[in-house]
């Protein structure tokens, strides 16, 4: 549950209407909520009457309200490195025919932002739009291996280790022993520890001060690539990877602008 006041406590609410995945009637939401029957009802009221949450009458649920798809499409153009990359995916994924995914770090976690099919495409969880552990997946790893000392240990205790397949690194000494493998290499790899029979491999997309602003990979199959030839595919990613980074410094990305000086 959230610290962060009223405002905080609302957007726990949101978080977990959208966590259903489809609308919710009050009494299940009430069930997995921490908050009191009147504070729900409460905080229910308020998204609703702005619009954040639409409660159907007829059915009696709450679902995400199309407020936030409008402030979803701004944070996409504003915030996202989505804009930026769209034609560079295209272009790697034109090329290579494998499915490309774009990410970023949120509140500890994958947040996959934009997403190119293969020419033959595999059925896998992730999606744009879609959140993913960062601890087992190659572009969540790809982009822990290069935050910052304390930022990474901040962000490694955000980690909820879950073993999802038998290969899944499933506590912070053995992901922190592979993280600085993969400083070393420069490149991370999901080794089916996500989903059995899904393996990428994937690299940071760094801004000119090393700061992580997101992360690049190329999934596959084991049915139809091998670690081989992923590892072939890295000059192609690193070099997708920096021009990305290059354009998204040149638009200033938000965090990386230098402080304006004023005079009189």
């Amino acid at each position: 549950m959230s610290g962060d006041g009223t405002v905080g406590k609302a957007m726990d609410v949101l978080d977990q209407v959208a966590a259903f995945g489809r609308p919710v009637r009050f009494g299940a939401l009430l069930e997995a909520s921490p908050f009191p029957k009147a504070t729900l009802y409460r905080f229910l009221q308020t998204l609703t009457s702005q619009r954040l949450l639409e409660y159907d009458t007829e059915h009696q649920t709450y679902s995400l309200g199309v407020r936030l798809v409008r402030l979803a499409h701004a944070a996409w153009n504003q915030s996202s490195l989505a804009p930026i990359a769209r034609p560079h995916l295209d272009a790697l994924s034109g090329k290579l025919g494998l499915t490309v995914h774009l990410a970023q770090l949120d509140n500890g976690q994958v947040l996959y932002v934009d997403k190119r099919n293969a020419t033959q495409p595999v059925e896998m969880f992730s999606q744009a739009g879609k959140v993913g552990p960062a601890y087992c997946t190659g572009v969540g790893k790809a982009m822990l291996a290069f935050l910052p000392e304390l930022e990474q240990s901040r962000v490694l205790t955000q980690q909820s280790y879950h073993r999802f397949t038998a290969d899944t690194l499933a506590d912070t000494a053995s992901l922190k022993s592979e993280l600085a493998n993969i400083v070393m290499r420069g490149h991370a790899y999901d080794r089916e520890e996500h989903e059995p029979g899904i393996i990428c491999v994937a690299v940071p997309i760094l801004s000119g001060r090393d700061r992580v602003l997101g992360g690049l990979s190329i999934t596959g199959s084991t049915q139809t690539t091998s670690y081989q030839k992923l590892d072939a595919l890295v000059p192609d990613l690193t070099a997708t990877a920096r021009a990305i980074a290059s354009e998204a410094e040149a638009w200033r990305f938000p965090g990386d602008q230098p402080l304006q000086q004023t005079g009189t």
